[in-house]
């Protein structure tokens, strides 16, 4: 049943079209001012056959995609993926180690539940802003602003579309 999820996956573009991404863009940028965290969201519509045959998960391609787009490479080690597989229906948050200490993996868990609610209700735009939101939520709380200090951008704000 995976395989025809993947071989028949929505389109990115359906689900996530250039007006969403750019809405999902500017909530990524104005998370980070509150914030010296990186977040990045990354879509993927399916997974290719040789992933599919080697029964690669959606928590193994979101850790590869946070290695890909180095979403690990931040001064301050506190980089997010919020990673969203369309064909599986699956969310993963992939953080940086400078987060493991401080974020459970049970508040990452809630976050992705709350994704996964409002994602089958149909509501993807929703989902995903409340996530960035969530996110950037925690990433204040453990590596809040600096006062009048501008913080770098280290990674892109715009949405990862994969493959």
């Amino acid at each position: 049943m995976r395989w025809l999820r993947h071989i028949f996956a929505p389109s990115v573009h359906r689900a996530f079209p250039p007006d969403r991404l750019q809405r999902i863009t500017q909530a990524i940028a104005e998370g980070e001012r509150g914030h010296r965290g990186q977040v990045m969201f990354a879509i993927e519509p399916d997974l290719p056959l040789r992933a599919l045959w080697k029964k690669v998960t959606p928590r193994h391609r979101a850790e590869h995609a946070f290695a890909v787009l180095r979403t690990w490479d931040t001064e301050a080690n506190n980089g997010v993926l919020i990673y969203l597989l369309l064909a599986d229906h699956a969310i993963e948050i992939v953080a940086d180690r400078g987060l493991s200490a401080r974020v459970t993996a049970a508040q990452w868990q809630r976050i992705c539940e709350r994704i996964r609610a409002r994602m089958r209700s149909g509501e993807q735009e929703a989902a995903v802003l409340e996530a960035v939101a969530d996110v950037c939520a925690l990433l204040a709380q453990h590596f809040p602003a600096t006062p009048g200090a501008a913080e770098p951008n280290e990674l892109p704000d715009t949405p990862q579309l994969l493959r």
